[in-house]
């Protein structure tokens, strides 16, 4: 199988035989999340992250990138962990990220985090493919929205905050099952892929102190080309913008 990689300006990722590939809602949630855990402070020095479903590190890299904090970064995937190390290893910076070959629903680390970044499976009663590392990336079978809040809830300091990207349809959901299990809605970024599509992904973040929610939109492209608001946040990432 040829490799396939994605050069982003101080990292590559590598996804050689990972199912879970690099999207561009992936790419602006991981950059709007490190934009809200700078505005906000979210993240002391001293305090760390864990991103739960890590596939080839995406998000870790971008966090890793703009923020000095040390980030744990999980994946039940052997070959995807594999490969996420390497991406790690390979960044012209030096993050420091560990990576553990590990089922999230059995985590439960001594510390507790400051800040919890997921982009899980997106699909729960879908018909799925052969394919069972395909299945493991996009179906949650294995790791549904209720077992993911729970995991949350075990690892997050009493302060901390948590970021999820899911489909759009599936929002209303998340928010109510936040609450019941103690989280309020922070912020809401809905996305657009252009001004003539609905919105289709959701970037939220919560956290156990109650506050007026902040709302906001992103039309990715206009026109076949990348809007102000999207190339602001991704031009530190992106070689081309």
């Amino acid at each position: 199988m040829a490799n396939h990689y994605f050069q982003f300006k101080q990292f590559t990722v590598q996804q050689e035989h990972c199912a879970m590939k690099v999207c561009t809602d992936a790419c602006l949630f991981g950059a709007w999340v490190a934009a809200q855990i700078k505005t906000d402070s979210l993240v002391a020095t001293n305090e760390s992250i864990l991103d739960i479903g890590t596939g080839t590190g995406l998000l870790s890299l971008m966090l890793a990138q703009q923020i000095i904090t040390t980030i744990d970064a999980i994946e039940i995937d052997a070959a995807a962990a594999k490969q996420a190390a390497e991406n790690f290893n390979a960044a012209s910076f030096k993050p420091n990220i560990q990576v553990m070959h590990a089922n999230a629903k059995e985590y439960s680390a001594e510390k507790k985090y400051a800040f919890i970044i997921s982009n899980p499976p997106f699909f729960e009663n879908d018909l799925m493919s052969g394919n069972t590392k395909k299945n493991l990336a996009l179906h949650s079978t294995e790791l549904t929205l209720e077992n993911l809040v729970n995991i949350i809830a075990n690892n997050l300091n009493i302060t901390g905050s948590f970021a999820l990207l899911i489909p759009y349809f599936r929002k209303d959901y998340l928010i109510a099952l936040a609450l019941k299990n103690g989280f309020h809605l922070l912020r809401d970024l809905s996305v657009k892929q252009t001004p003539k599509h609905a919105f289709f992904r959701s970037c939220l973040v919560f956290g156990r102190t109650i506050k007026t929610p902040l709302f906001e939109e992103i039309i990715i492209q206009n026109n076949g080309v990348y809007t102000e608001q999207f190339s602001a946040l991704l031009q530190p990432y992106y070689l081309a913008l």
